[in-house]
Formats: C-alpha cells, structure tokens, sequence
C-alpha cells in the first residue's frame, strides 16, 4: 500500500507516481484499488483546528503483471 503525502501545501502523488515507474518498465496494470483510511494517527491533531486542504485519507494498492 502507498499513500501521497503533501509537501510544502501541494499534494505530492507518491501513489500513481510509483505507479507509472513500474508501468514505464513493462509491467501491465490490472487493477488499482482504493483503501480508506480510517483513525489515522493524525487525525485526532486536526480535529479542533481550521483546515484549508483536504485531508488525504487514502492509500493505493496496484495490481501488476509482468
């Protein structure tokens, strides 16, 4: 599983952005399923605080093929 993160306020996406490494060195992508994240460790940080971004509450699971 991989999840983007955010650097300097933009989303960096580390998910499709490994992705494509692979794709690029010959493997067939079959699927991408999109896990949830629930109660992340953070969470509980931003609860009281005003936010302007989305929290990024997913993570990536690539199914390939060689």
């Amino acid at each position: 599983m991989i999840g983007d993160i955010r650097k300097k306020g933009y989303v960096l996406p580390l998910g499709m952005n490994s992705m494509q490494k692979f794709v690029d060195v010959g493997f067939k992508l079959k699927e991408i399923i999109i896990k949830e994240q629930h109660n992340c460790k953070a969470t509980e940080y931003w609860d009281n605080i005003e936010k302007t971004f989305l929290m990024l509450a997913h993570e990536y699971i690539f199914v390939l093929e060689k």
